[in-house]
């Protein structure tokens, strides 16, 4: 007996509603943000990136809410046209936009590998496969681009070992305090790439500090960039100790503009996105890394990502921002209501 269920064309698991919903939310978004880019952008070779990505983030709304439709499912406000003003000044330099459109590539990718796993129905599977691809084809043109910017720093380089070798300790409490063993190939990654991530988190957010309206939105942005700040540095201070190079930082990009291009509600939608995706990335990265005191710090950036996103969550509910995904059935209200 199959373990899925009968096909029937347009009905949705939950795991396919939250793929959808939350790429909706993430691509209805996008819109607004690539929308300001290809207004401000100068470098032509740039502008064709950010055209291909606003291209893609548009199609993939139109496709989400022909599903979403079809299996009678509301589809979410999201963000619009009321969320974002183009024609306000320059808040980000052009290799910013860049850098930005890497970053937010890369998590996309990573959503989409995820959605496959958790898709039952083919023409959804053929659709995230289809987004795969195309994001592919972003991320090379990207990254082709970026290996000739002075800003970009690529992941560290090793020396291939003369023969085959095992570990012979476990060097639990030497990794704690003393000398410590090299990084290996694994920890070097991780910790370049979390550096990468989380430098821009706290550089957006500056950026963001800059412009937003609301007070408690203006003083968590804040908060963001000193939290994220302080986390990059810490995988920083420990490549740093093996003499290896450190991703740049991209603080000095953003400009002393201080009208917003975004409505707040999409500020701190975007962050949330972004501290959440850390939460992701830093678990992954504990699970590949096996010096004691590179999981020590882990735990501790993790601890601070919860922190702010619990702070962004209350933030958004508070001003009525935070759009709910479709839930189960409420059977204890049901069973109240009858008893009355």
């Amino acid at each position: 007996m199959s373990i899925f269920r009968k096909a029937i064309t347009n009905t949705l698991t939950a795991a396919e509603v939250s793929a959808l919903w939350l790429q909706y939310l993430g691509d209805s978004m996008a819109i607004c943000v690539y929308k300001y880019f290809l207004n401000i952008v100068e470098d032509k070779e740039i502008k064709v990136i950010l055209e291909f990505a606003l291209q893609l983030s548009e199609s993939h709304v139109t496709k989400i809410t022909e599903f979403l439709k079809r299996a009678n499912f509301q589809v979410p406000i999201g963000f619009s046209e009321n969320d974002v003003n183009v024609n306000v000044p320059r808040l980000f330099s052009d290799q910013f936009l860049l850098f930005y459109s890497y970053i937010m590539t890369i998590h996309g990718l990573t959503a989409y590998s995820l959605a496959i796993s958790n898709m039952e129905r083919k023409d959804l599977q053929n659709y995230f496969f289809e987004c795969t691809a195309s994001s592919k084809e972003l991320f090379q043109k990207i990254v082709e681009l970026a290996k000739n910017q002075p800003k970009f720093t690529s992941v560290p380089s090793i020396p291939s070992p003369d023969r085959p070798q095992f570990m012979d300790s476990t060097g639990f409490i030497e990794n704690l305090v003393g000398d410590k063993r090299p990084l290996n190939s694994s920890e070097i990654s991780t910790l370049f790439f979390n550096s990468t991530k989380t430098g821009f988190i706290s550089s957006l957010s500056l950026a963001f500090s800059q412009v937003a309206v609301q007070e408690d939105v203006r003083h968590f942005m804040l908060k963001n960039v000193k939290l994220a700040g302080k986390d990059a540095q810490s995988f920083d201070a420990i490549l740093q100790q093996d003499y290896l190079p450190i991703p740049e930082k991209w603080d000095n990009e953003i400009t002393n503009s201080t009208v917003s291009p975004f409505s707040d509600k999409l500020i701190m939608f975007h962050a949330g996105f972004l501290v959440n995706a850390a939460l992701t990335y830093y678990g992954g990265s504990i699970g590949s890394s096996l010096r004691s005191d590179i999981i020590v710090n882990y735990s501790k950036v993790f601890t601070h990502a919860m922190e702010a996103g619990a702070i962004s969550f209350n933030i958004m509910v508070k001003h009525g921002w935070f759009e709910k995904q479709p839930e189960a059935i409420d059977r204890k209200s049901l069973v109240q209501g009858s008893e009355k």
